[in-house]
C-alpha cells in the first residue's frame, strides 16, 4: 500500500482582539477539512487556557501563543520587524510550506516559503477614513512598514473591493490585492418565534472608526433599548463612555450566538470596516441590518440592507423605529440578508484562500502543491 504524504503545513499568524481571531479560526477549520495541517501564531495577549483549548479543539488547528507584539501596539519599528524576524524562524521550525500573515508587516523577514498576507485593516486607510493632514508620527512609521511588507509578500489578499482598493491607494501598489471575502460557518436554522423588540450593535466601540458617538445618539431617539456589545477600552488607553448605549462588555462566542439569536435590529454606523463580520453574523442569524452608507458595506450588503449616512443618527433612528413597528418588512429584509450572508461562508473562504495557495505554489514550483492535492483527494 501506498504511503500517504504528509499534509501540506500552513502557519498561520493571528490576533485575539477582534474579528481576526474568529477569521483564524474558521479559516483553518475550513482548510483543514480540505486536507492541510494549520498551526497559528499567536500575536498579542493570549485567551484564557481554556479559551485555546476550545479554539484548538473548534479548528483543529496547533495554536501557539508567542506573546509577540501587534503592530498596531507595538511601541518602536524594531518590535515589529522583530516579531516578523520571529515568525520567519517559528516557519522554519514548524516545516511550514507556506506562511499566512494577518498582517502585511510581518512579511518584512527573510522567509524560506511563499507568504501570503491579509490586509484586514491598517493605520493608512484608518486615518484617510477618519482622520486629516498627513499621518501622525506614531502612525505614519506603522503605514510605511505595512507599504514596505505589502510589497515584500508574495501575494496580498482583501475582504472586499472597496477595501482593496483603498489598499492600493493608500500605499502606490501596482496593482490591488486580490479579493477573498471573509465568512463565516451561519446556522441553517431560522429563529423561531417573534424577533426582539430591541436594537443591537457589536465592535470595538473604543475605537473611532465605529463611530460609537453616533450609536450613543442614536440610542438617545429611540423608545427601544439599543445594545452595544463589545469592549469600551482599547490596548491602546482609547476609552469611550455611554450616555443612552446599553453596554453589554465583551461577549463570548455563546453569548453572542444567544444576543443575535433574539433577532434583534442590527445597526452598524461605523466609518471605517473593512468588511464587518459582526454585520455577517447578525446577517446569518436572521437580523434585519441598519448600516452606514460606506463603500464596502455597499459592496456587500446594498438591498439587503437599509443604508444611511454615517453621522445621520436621524435617518438611522427612523430606519430602526420603521422596522419594529412593520414585522413583515422586517421580515423580509432579514430574509434578504440571510440569503445575502450565505454567500460569505466559510467554504467560500476557505476555497479563495486555497486557491490562491496553490496558484502560488505552482509558481515557485513546490512540491506542496501535490501535498495539497492529496489532501483533498483523502
Amino acid at each position: 500500500m501506498p504511503v500517504r504524504p504528509a499534509p501540506a503545513h500552513i502557519l498561520m499568524t493571528a490576533d485575539a482582539l477582534g474579528g481576526v481571531w474568529q477569521y483564524s479560526l474558521e479559516l483553518a477549520e475550513g482548510l483543514g477539512r480540505r486536507g492541510l495541517s494549520v498551526t497559528v501564531a499567536l500575536m498579542g495577549p493570549a485567551p484564557s487556557d481554556a479559551a485555546l483549548a476550545r479554539a484548538e479543539a473548534a479548528s483543529g488547528a496547533r495554536i501557539r501563543p508567542t506573546g509577540m507584539p501587534l503592530d498596531w501596539t507595538a511601541g518602536r519599528p524594531e518590535d515589529v520587524t522583530g516579531a516578523a524576524a520571529a515568525i520567519a524562524r517559528l516557519a522554519r521550525a514548524e516545516g511550514a510550506d507556506l506562511v499566512h500573515l494577518h498582517s502585511p508587516a510581518l512579511a518584512l523577514a527573510d522567509f524560506d516559503v511563499p507568504v501570503v498576507a491579509v490586509c484586514h485593516s491598517c493605520v493608512a486607510t484608518w486615518w484617510a477614513a477618519l482622520g486629516s493632514g498627513p499621518l501622525p508620527d506614531d502612525l505614519a512609521w506603522r503605514a510605511d512598514l505595512a507599504a514596505r511588507g505589502c510589497r515584500a509578500a508574495d501575494r496580498l489578499l482583501a475582504p472586499t473591493r472597496a477595501f482593496a482598493e483603498a489598499t492600493r491607494s493608500a500605499y502606490g501598489l501596482a496593482r490591488a490585492p486580490e479579493v477573498v471575502r471573509n465568512g463565516r460557518r451561519l446556522s441553517d436554522v431560522p429563529g423561531v418565534g417573534e424577533p426582539a423588540s430591541h436594537a443591537f450593535t457589536a465592535g470595538r466601540l473604543w475605537d473611532r472608526a465605529k463611530n460609537a458617538a453616533a450609536l450613543d445618539r442614536l440610542a438617545a431617539r429611540l423608545d427601544a433599548p439599543l445594545l452595544a456589545a463589545g469592549p469600551a477600552e482599547g490596548p491602546n488607553g482609547e476609552r469611550f463612555a455611554a450616555d443612552h448605549l446599553r453596554l453589554l462588555g465583551r461577549l463570548d462566542a455563546a453569548r453572542m450566538e444567544r444576543e443575535l439569536g433574539q433577532r434583534p435590529v442590527f445597526v452598524s454606523l461605523a466609518h471605517y470596516e473593512p468588511f464587518g463580520l459582526a454585520v455577517l453574523e447578525a446577517a446569518g442569524s436572521g437580523c434585519a441590518l441598519v448600516l452606514s452608507d460606506i463603500p464596502s458595506f455597499s459592496e456587500l450588503w446594498e438591498g439587503a440592507a437599509i443604508l444611511v449616512p454615517a453621522e445621520d443618527d436621524a435617518a438611522a433612528a427612523e430606519a430602526v423605529r420603521s422596522l419594529l413597528v412593520d414585522p413583515e418588512r422586517r421580515g423580509s429584509l432579514a430574509d434578504a440578508a440571510r440569503i445575502r450572508a450565505a454567500r460569505y461562508g466559510t467554504d467560500a473562504m476557505a476555497g479563495g484562500v486555497l486557491g490562491v495557495f496553490r496558484d502560488l505554489l505552482s509558481e515557485t514550483g513546490s512540491r506542496a502543491l501535490d501535498r495539497i492535492a492529496a489532501g483533498a483527494a483523502a
